[in-house]
């Protein structure tokens, strides 16, 4: 018997090996399998093609299988795969870094450092923090998503799935209050509202915790599994300056929301401020695993320890070399320009959809990063997760991959490659529309 080909095992011998053989807990939002994926278009091992409004969950803004990722790869495998940055330098990493600490916000001296996972880069940004300042307290935010590790999942805040059972969690972890404007109580202007979130956060550092013990406050710029919350200028300068006067690091964690999504190459340049130290990830290598820090040179050299930071994979040369090019295309391709195009569409579509429909609460966007919230009732606010979970199986039925976002799982988020075109970005919405109109 001859070795048989992905293409020879029915989706339904796959889907009995997935349930016999693989964890239960790993969530598979749709039930095909993939055997194919150029652009903005995967392909099952029957023939059938979805559209991609997930992109692996942000991780593909260049799009599926760019030609210029795909030729950078084949050429690095030719020379080496993971000879270990540790072990023996290679010319990518160095590159990879020199380009970050060149395109991230501030004009102070950088530094970086490679790893593997948006959660791992999370990790060493804590830890470099801590190391400089000498202190403890981890500070992150109501609806925060920072990663699925011990520390990370205490940073997070939404707890089944992600929390439930697995405790103790690590200490010294915080949530601080976050404006959420959809759900500011009645009869407050944002301004109003600003004013009262801030005074929370004041109130915060007095009967939670003492700035003079934070080592680091970070923040999504977008709070991406929080259901797509964004904040205003002024509560991000805010609490900017709060980290300034209290030396307290301030870390901007753009693993979703980097490499071009929001209209600017990182979310953070909206606010017009820089942070200390940012994470990196999903979409810096179009799919192969990296992910990293990078910021202020005199905080990431406070780990003068050789071997205190790094790892076995951390900065693997075929994930370096994808990333180098990721960022070439992001600027040949004006991918920022087309991220505000894209978005643009996206929210008109959506905002008529909430003009008919009285079970759309908000739909809210930076450039391309853009969600719609479901509720019961527009007064009440009241999340309608089981329309958003029977809409999102709608989509995932008739060919668009889709995923929902949000405290309680009531939003819908829009994460489609960059380069999708405009016939697959009007198809994708018109699936959309489909099961807006035929879920009850």
């Amino acid at each position: 018997m001859g070795i048989r080909t992905i293409q020879d095992i029915s989706t339904e011998e796959w889907q009995t090996k997935r349930e016999r053989y693989v964890a239960g807990a790993v969530g598979n939002g749709n039930r095909h399998i993939a055997a194919k994926a150029k652009g903005s278009i995967i392909t099952d091992i029957d023939g059938r093609e979805f559209i991609d409004f997930a992109g692996a969950i942000g991780v593909q803004n260049v799009g599926h299988c760019h030609p210029k990722v795909v030729a950078a790869v084949k050429k690095q495998l030719d020379d080496y795969i993971h000879p270990g940055f540790n072990v023996i330098m290679y010319p990518s990493y160095i590159e990879l870094c020199e380009k970050l600490c060149e395109i991230t916000p501030g004009t102070f001296a950088k530094k970086a450092l490679l790893l593997n996972s948006g959660a791992e880069a999370v990790e060493n940004a804590v830890k470099i923090a801590r190391r400089y300042t000498g202190r403890q307290a981890v500070v992150s935010f109501d609806r925060a998503f920072h990663g699925r590790t011990n520390l990370t999942m205490s940073m997070t805040s939404k707890v089944k799935p992600y929390k439930l059972g697995f405790g103790p969690f690590t200490s010294e972890t915080y949530h601080a209050p976050f404006p959420y404007y959809y759900r500011k109580p009645a009869g407050l202007s944002d301004a109003e509202y600003d004013d009262k979130i801030i005074e929370k956060f004041k109130n915060f550092f007095v009967s939670v915790v003492a700035p003079e013990s934070t080592a680091c406050i970070i923040m999504e710029p977008v709070q991406g599994e929080g259901g797509f919350i964004i904040p205003s200028k002024r509560f991000v300068t805010f609490v900017r300056n709060f980290c300034t006067e209290h030396d307290i690091v301030f870390i901007a964690d753009e693993i979703q929301a980097g490499f071009a999504r929001t209209g600017k190459l990182f979310a953070i340049e909206h606010f017009d401020v820089a942070p200390d130290l940012m994470t990196v990830s999903k979409s810096l290598a179009a799919g192969f695993p990296l992910s990293g820090v990078v910021g202020k040179a005199e905080i990431i050299d406070a780990c003068d320890i050789k071997g205190s930071l790094g790892g076995t994979y951390c900065g693997s040369p075929v994930s370096c070399t994808a990333a180098l090019e990721v960022i070439k295309i992001i600027d040949e391709e004006h991918l920022t320009d087309v991220a505000e195009k894209i978005g643009a569409a996206f929210e008109k579509r959506a905002r008529e959809w909430a003009s008919i429909y009285s079970f759309i609460g908000d739909v809210r966007r930076l450039g391309a990063m853009a969600a719609i919230e479901f509720v019961k009732d527009k007064k009440t606010k009241e999340p309608d997760s089981d329309r958003t979970g029977k809409i999102v199986k709608y989509a995932n039925e008739h060919g668009l991959l889709l995923l929902n976002a949000g405290m309680y799982g009531n939003c819908i988020r829009f994460l489609s490659p960059l380069t999708i075109t405009a016939e697959q970005l009007q198809k994708g919405m018109d699936i959309i529309e489909e099961g807006i109109t035929q879920v009850k």
